[in-house]
């Protein structure tokens, strides 16, 4: 898993950090001597010449130790390839190596960390050297070296120490040497790396080799992994753990080899999760179907036999004196009661028997001893002897028994419907009907919208369950009679008060608001702020009233001079009228003598061309053209002009006696509005209506 995965990566990262230091080689220096104290040019070391000749050389002996790779002929020169360490000064001439010195500038063994693997062989140069002060450690001059000791070896990692003796001539030096693993370091080379652990990355320990060893209930390369309960099946369980079983989604059980079956399955068995495989004799999704109820369950009683119906149901055949759906009920013969006329009714196994009273026999005593001639029939039955011996009565309507004594009630069978009361007549009975049915037995409902049940002008609906009314707009209940309150839904605005009215509802709005619910801010009110006077909109308003006032007076002065001239027009058109009709009248006169026509209205202005002066057909002419017949206001200078232009017309158009015959028409048609014998009345007449 993902898990593992870093656990190894982390463990393989701890072991490459760590084997940057696998093993440390130990060298252990025990002896030295060096009987004369001479260097290696067998000169005396120089701090002593310089004391006194007669006296013994002295050296101070210090060691330069250089570790190489495996080499036939070793060399002190460097590079000292797998470590190299120099010494203080630790002695004289002879003397033997401490383990370490007070001031702690030295332990011994000399200690030379790898960082690789061991290779198993060394090169190994000693040299002691001669210092001049014990400060002065050069190793430079090789005047100064006093005796060089070359060693190679194989060496096997271990704890043991190797021992060896250098003698050179005048100089001899124990020492001892070994290779040893640093810690959580094993293997020939020290190269194998193992820290035991128990957390999340491992559980082991570490045997002698390094080789990983898992604790109790822990396996895996790096024990990482639990060992589950033993028989958890490995497909669906698993645990985090030693010694747990968790089983995965749809499995259960100690050891999860059981598998969970369909939620709600009763008989059935799973081979995969969520499956409900039903068990012989069930069925159905949740195998709760009971296919062989009889075997399972037994269920019929005294003896009657079982009959699997499926889907869980059964019928039980019953034996004779016995009844129910388990048969579990015993039949009481005598429950019907079979014994008449008073007999006793005894319940015998599968039958009865009846103690019939003193006068009647047979097997329900339905027998009488009595004849006709006893007069059994009551209530005025009508008695007939039996052939075979007694009688029987004929009951009439009404009234039943052997001997007619029952009376019948008719209300017995319920024949009313829909909660009607039954009343037992005679031969018959009376049901009284609920409102809104009808009928014999009050089976059949009422027409009720024929009473007009729904007021003010509702609608009148037919229903299975009765009639509806459908309401006008203003009125609701059953029969519409209760007013819908207008002001019911509060359809006035900003705190205005509803009030109802014929029918209708009135706002009364709060000052500042209008409108027929006081849904507008009067303008009034919205302009106005509260203390300030909009000085802006009041010298606005004045100017406008001024300029106003301005246009109405040149106005008023430019009608005034327009009327005024064309009073003056008129009152000279006046003058020079009457003028014109004179002149009209006397030209008339001589044009009818001469025979000259003149030309008709259609040249004179402001005239309706259709129109004439005067005719027989005036009335109906002004009355088509909606001509009113008064005083023609013509422009009488132009009658001259249209009476030699008439004329001249005349001429051209017709000629010779054809021209003075049409002369003579076109001056009657001219002068047909002026009547020359009454035109003196008429010029007086037309005087007055221009003064008008």
């Amino acid at each position: 898993g993902k898990g593992g995965t870093v656990s190894v990566f982390f463990f393989f990262l701890e072991r490459h950090l760590i084997a940057l230091c696998s093993g440390v080689f130990e060298l252990k220096l025990h002896e030295f001597l060096n009987k004369k104290g001479v260097q290696g040019n067998r000169n005396c070391c120089r701090a002593a010449l310089a004391a006194s000749a007669l006296q013994q050389c002295e050296c101070r002996t210090f060691f330069r130790v250089c570790l190489k790779h495996y080499q036939p002929n070793a060399s002190p020169e460097p590079p000292c390839t797998y470590g190299g360490a120099a010494t203080p000064v630790l002695g004289s001439n002879s003397f033997r190596v401490p383990d370490a010195l007070p001031d702690g500038s030295f332990t011994n063994p000399i200690r030379m960390n790898f960082g690789f693997t061991w290779p198993g062989t060394f090169s190994l140069i000693i040299e002691a050297v001669h210092a001049d002060s014990k400060e002065d450690l050069t190793t430079e001059n090789p005047e100064r070296v006093i005796s060089t000791m070359t060693t190679q070896r194989h060496l096997n990692v271990g704890e043991d120490w190797s021992q060896d003796l250098h003698s050179g001539g005048r100089t001899e030096l124990k020492y001892s040497y070994r290779f040893v693993c640093d810690e959580h370091y094993y293997g020939e080379g020290c190269s194998v790396f193992c820290r035991p652990r128990d957390d999340a990355f491992g559980h082991f320990t570490c045997g002698e080799r390094g080789e990983i060893t898992c604790d109790a209930g822990w396996k895996g390369q790096y024990c990482t992994e639990p060992i589950c309960l033993p028989g958890c099946d490995e497909d669906h369980g698993f645990c985090e753990k030693p010694g747990e079983c968790k089983c995965r989604v749809g499995f259960k059980g100690r050891y999860c080899d059981e598998c969970i079956r369909y939620p709600g399955c009763l008989h059935g068995t799973c081979q995969q999760p969520w499956q409900c495989n039903c068990q012989e004799g069930w069925g159905g999704l949740f195998c709760n179907q009971d296919l062989n109820y009889c075997t399972h369950h037994k269920p019929c009683m005294n003896g009657a036999t079982c009959s699997n119906t499926g889907q869980g149901s059964y019928t039980c055949s019953c034996r004779p004196g016995y009844a129910g759906a388990s048969c579990e009920v015993e039949v009481n013969e005598c429950a019907g009661n079979p014994c008449r006329n008073g007999g006793s009714c005894t319940d015998m196994e599968n039958t009865y028997s009846c103690a019939c009273p003193p006068g009647y026999y047979g097997k329900n005593c339905e027998l009488s001893a009595m004849t006709c001639a006893d007069g059994p029939c009551f209530n005025g039955g009508r008695c007939a002897d039996n052939p075979d011996g007694g009688y029987y009565c004929q009951c009439p309507t009404g009234y039943a028994g052997f001997n007619c004594e029952k009376k019948i009630d008719h209300c017995t069978s319920g024949p009313c419907s829909n909660g009607a009361r039954c009343v037992d007549l005679v031969n018959s009975y009376l049901c009284q009907c609920p409102e809104g049915f009808t009928g014999m037995n009050c089976d059949r409902r009422s027409d009720e919208c024929a009473a007009y049940p729904c007021q003010n002008g509702g609608t009148c609906q037919e229903g299975p369950d009765g009639y509806t009314c459908a309401c006008p707009p203003g009125y609701t209940g059953r029969n519409c009679t209760a007013p819908i309150s207008r002001c019911q839904h509060n359809p006035c605005h900003n705190g205005a008060t509803c009030h109802e009215r014929n029918s209708r509802y009135v706002c009364a709005c709060v000052p500042g608001y209008g409108g027929r619910n006081c849904q507008f801010l009067l303008p009034d009110r919205a302009a106005q702020s509260p203390g300030a006077i909009p000085w802006t909109a009041v010298g606005s308003g004045v100017l406008l009233v001024v300029l106003l006032l301005a246009c109405c007076a040149v106005l008023v002065v430019c009608v005034r001079s327009k009327v005024q001239q064309r009073q003056r027009e008129r009152d000279g058109d006046v003058h020079g009228e009457s003028e014109t009709i004179n002149n009209l009248t006397n030209n008339c006169h001589r044009d009818k003598d001469l025979g000259v026509a003149a030309v008709g209205p259609a040249p004179v202005k402001n005239t309706n061309k259709k129109v004439d002066f005067h005719g027989e057909h005036d009335d109906v002419a002004a009355e088509k053209s909606g001509y009113k017949s008064r005083h023609a206001q013509a422009d009488y200078n132009l009658v001259h002009e249209v009476k030699y232009e008439a004329k001249h017309e005349v001429k051209l158009e017709y000629g010779g006696k054809e021209a003075g015959a049409a002369a003579a028409a076109g001056c009657e048609d001219a002068c047909q509005p002026l009547d020359c014998s009454d035109s003196g009345s008429d010029d007086e007449k037309r005087r007055k209506h221009l003064k008008r």
